[in-house]
């Protein structure tokens, strides 16, 4: 069972996701917040799988209470940020926040259930093409590093050609393709990079490629 807790300032909005997520036999809404203090105090008392985290709320916003909720390595609920606008900083913001996915508020509620479950298996929510654009735009001011930032120096040779794959956007299949390799192999050299980078997905893992200066920004048309 997957448990999901609901964090947006309107009511009727939570009642409506509730009503969504309730109804699958798979996921279970433990509990509701109307800002993102509730949100860190319900999140610590209930122990979600899932937090769906408004961005914009009062007392403290979403992008915050995420900061603050995912603050240590690989602990807590993963995130999914909810908001009306369809703005790419809000995007790349909610992904530097630690956020696990991003899902605009007037999303199908196939694609809110597929949400929860992707989520909750690992697997990142945006697709990797989108999030390394969305990326790139916002680091392309970054100077390209003369060498490698302390974060990135412990992954093998092979451990860097898979993390600069997943920031162009490959999925596993093709970069299994594109490096001559098993499907179980990219698995495990994915497991090994989000564990010595410290992050719970590879979303956070493209983050980090880009920002330290590993991919050279691509230029837009």
């Amino acid at each position: 069972m997957i448990r999901v807790v609901i964090v947006d300032d309107q009511a009727l909005v939570r009642e409506g996701f509730r009503m969504i997520l309730d109804a699958q036999d798979d996921i279970e809404v433990v509990g509701e917040a109307g800002d993102g203090v509730q949100a860190l105090a319900l999140a610590r008392e209930l122990a979600p799988d899932i937090v769906l985290m408004d961005i914009q709320m009062p007392k403290q916003d979403g992008l915050e209470a995420t900061r603050r909720l995912l603050t240590r390595d690989g602990e807590g609920p993963s995130v999914v940020m909810l908001t009306t606008f369809d703005e790419d900083q809000y995007v790349y913001e909610a992904l530097r926040a630690g956020a696990s996915g991003f899902l605009l508020k007037d999303a199908p509620r196939g694609q809110l259930i597929d949400a929860v479950r992707t989520v909750a298996r690992g697997d990142e929510m945006l697709a990797p093409a989108i999030t390394r654009r969305l990326i790139e735009r916002f680091v392309s001011r970054h100077p390209i590093g003369a060498e490698l930032p302390p974060e990135l120096r412990e992954l093998s040779e092979r451990e860097l050609d898979v993390l600069k794959l997943m920031a162009r956007g490959l999925s596993n299949a093709e970069i299994a393709g594109e490096l001559v390799i098993s499907g179980s192999t990219v698995k495990t050299h994915v497991a090994h990079v989000l564990q010595k980078l410290r992050v719970r997905d590879r979303v956070q893992a493209v983050v980090i490629a880009h920002e330290s200066g590993l991919m050279e920004p691509v230029a837009e048309a």
